[in-house]
């Protein structure tokens, strides 16, 4: 009984939001989010979508009572790579649970920037040296 009171109340713990890496980009919204679409293609990767998080934000926020701007701009790019997605989920299957992969374009109050969540320690640095390829490759680093 006690390892189940345990197990249940693990289970109804809070969960830590991820943390993310960023990286400053020295120009506009919309050049960074070519530069990270660009990057992501020349990689050989296809975008499946691009969620316009920003837009979503800004455009409800009033609805949900609020009146403050996030973001000025907000996108991500989700898509994922057949090569990296079979070599991590080979090493565990249940990284699919970190699958497909993003990388974000935002816009706030200091600046623009470009980022992707953290993976863990593992066969995941795999998908974290990708993302940072690309996120490299699109801030001209």
């Amino acid at each position: 009984m006690k390892r189940m009171i345990a197990g249940l109340m693990m289970l109804a713990a809070p969960v830590a939001a991820e943390e993310a890496v960023t990286t400053s980009y020295e120009g506009s919204f919309e050049d960074a989010t070519f530069a990270v679409e660009s990057a992501i293609v020349n990689q050989g990767l296809v975008i499946d979508y691009v969620s316009h998080v920003g837009d979503m934000l800004n455009r409800t926020g009033a609805d949900v009572g609020s009146d403050i701007e996030i973001f000025k701009a907000a996108d991500i790019f989700i898509f994922c790579s057949a090569v990296v997605s079979r070599e991590v989920m080979e090493a565990d299957p249940m990284n699919i649970a970190h699958c497909p992969y993003g990388i974000f374009v935002a816009e706030d109050a200091d600046g623009v920037m470009i980022g992707r969540s953290t993976y863990p320690v593992g066969p995941m640095e795999a998908v974290a040296d990708l993302l940072d390829t690309i996120i490299a490759d699109a801030a001209g680093q």
